[in-house]
C-alpha cells in the first residue's frame, strides 16, 4: 500500500454507506432488523436534549449500540462523567445554514435595541458550512445514570388513528395481501385490519405507505416513477424504510421489515454506484418523518381554533399561528390554518433544500 493510499481517509458519506453496505449483506442494518414496541430508542444527546437527525441518527444507529444517548468528550465531562481511556468516537456531520452577527446601519454601526442592547440578525451563508464532531456512546462512558426503558404509549394506536385520519388520504382496505400506494390515483391500498397479526403491525404499514403518499407534487414531490426492480424504485424504498423506523420509534408501534427484504439487492447497487445517495435519502426521510407527524399538529390547531374562537396554536408554522390570531370569525381561522396546511410541502423541502444542492456537488 502506498503512502497516499494510507494517508487517505474516506469521506463521512463514504464511511456510512461501507458500513450501510456490510450490515445489508449481513442483514443488520437498522431497518432489516423487527424492533418490538417499546425497545427501540432513536440516538439523542442526553446534555444538549436533542434529537440525532437525518445521516447523523442513521449512521449512530448502526453502531448497533444498546444505549441510544450519545455525546461529545466535553459534553460527557460537563455533567459528572468521563469516557473510559481508549475509547474511540463516532464522527458525525452537521450543516451550518445561517449565522447570527450584530445588524449595522448605513455607516456601519450597530443599531441599538430599545432595550439597550445591540441589535442581532440572523442572515444566511452564501455557502453551506459543514462541521465534524466525535461523539461517544453512554456505553462508553462511565459515571452516566442507568438508561431508563421508556414503555410503549398506552395510546399509541390511537395516536397513529389520528394521523392516518388527519393526513385526509385517500386509503382503501381493498386488497388480499398487499400494500401499496398508486401515484396515479394518489391512493394508498391495504388489507383490512384484520388480516394483520396485530395492531401495530397494521399501523406500521399504513404508515409505511402514507410514507410514500408524501412524494405527491402537491407533497414533497420525490420521484415516483420507478418501476418494481428499478432504481428509482429502490430509492423510494428505502427512503420510506428509513422514514419507517423513525415514525415507528416516535409512536412507539415498533418496526416490521419483512415485506421489504427484496430490495436489498438493489439498496446495495444504488449505494456501491453513489455513495452519497445515502445520505440524501436520509434527508428525505427525516423530512417525510416531519411531513406525517406534522399532519397530527395541524388537525389540533385546526380545532383548537374552532373550539375557542383564539390563536391556533400550531408548531409547524409560527408565522400562521401569529397571523392566525388576527381573525375574529373561528371559520376564517380555519380557512387560514388550511392554506397553511396546503403549502406545508414547501416549507418542509426548504428546511432541506440547502443540503439537497451541497450533496450534487
Amino acid at each position: 500500500m502506498s503512502s497516499a493510499q494510507k494517508s487517505y481517509k474516506k469521506p463521512y458519506y463514504e464511511q456510512v454507506a461501507d458500513k450501510l453496505i456490510e450490515q445489508l449483506k449481513k442483514g443488520t442494518a437498522p431497518f432489516q432488523k423487527p424492533w418490538e414496541p417499546g425497545n427501540l430508542a432513536m440516538p439523542h444527546n442526553p446534555v444538549s436534549g436533542a434529537r440525532y437527525k437525518g445521516s447523523n441518527a442513521f449512521w449512530l444507529q448502526m453502531q448497533e449500540r444498546e444505549d441510544p444517548r450519545w455525546m461529545t468528550y466535553k459534553q460527557a465531562q460537563s455533567i459528572g462523567a468521563q469516557v473510559r481511556k481508549g475509547e474511540k468516537g463516532t464522527l458525525i456531520q452537521y450543516w451550518k445554514f445561517t449565522e447570527e452577527k450584530i445588524k449595522r446601519d448605513a455607516n456601519g454601526k450597530p443599531v441599538i435595541g430599545a432595550d439597550g442592547k445591540k441589535v442581532k440578525q440572523t442572515t444566511k451563508l452564501d455557502k453551506p458550512r459543514v462541521f465534524s464532531a466525535s461523539v461517544f456512546n453512554a456505553e462508553q462512558i462511565d459515571g452516566l445514570p442507568e438508561l431508563k426503558k421508556v414503555e410503549p404509549r398506552w395510546d399509541q394506536h390511537e395516536r397513529a388513528e389520528k394521523i392516518l385520519a388527519a393526513s385526509a388520504a385517500n386509503i382503501s382496505h381493498d386488497q388480499e395481501d398487499r400494500a401499496f400506494y398508486s401515484p396515479s390515483t394518489d391512493k394508498i391500498h391495504l388489507p383490512t385490519k384484520e388480516q394483520f397479526p396485530t395492531a401495530d403491525n397494521y399501523y406500521a404499514v399504513a404508515l409505511h405507505e402514507l410514507g410514500h403518499w408524501t412524494g405527491h407534487p402537491s407533497r414533497l414531490d420525490r420521484d415516483l416513477t420507478g418501476s418494481f426492480g428499478s432504481e428509482k424504485y429502490a430509492k423510494e424504498e428505502l427512503r420510506a424504510e428509513i422514514s419507517s423506523l423513525m415514525v415507528g420509534d416516535e409512536l412507539g408501534i415498533g418496526h416490521d421489515p419483512s415485506h421489504h427484504a427484496a430490495y436489498v439487492n438493489s439498496w446495495i447497487k444504488v449505494l456501491q454506484d453513489d455513495p452519497k445517495e445515502i445520505l440524501r435519502a436520509a434527508r428525505d426521510a427525516e423530512a417525510i418523518k416531519d411531513y406525517v407527524l406534522s399532519s397530527e399538529q395541524k388537525k389540533t390547531a385546526t380545532v383548537q381554533a374552532s373550539a375557542k374562537k383564539e390563536t391556533p396554536v400550531s408548531s409547524v408554522d409560527e408565522a400562521a399561528q401569529r397571523l392566525a390570531g388576527s381573525f375574529k370569525n373561528p371559520a376564517d381561522a380555519e380557512r387560514f390554518i388550511a392554506a397553511v396546511n396546503k403549502n406545508v410541502a414547501q416549507r418542509v423541502q426548504h428546511h432541506y433544500h440547502d443540503q439537497e444542492e451541497e450533496l450534487e456537488r
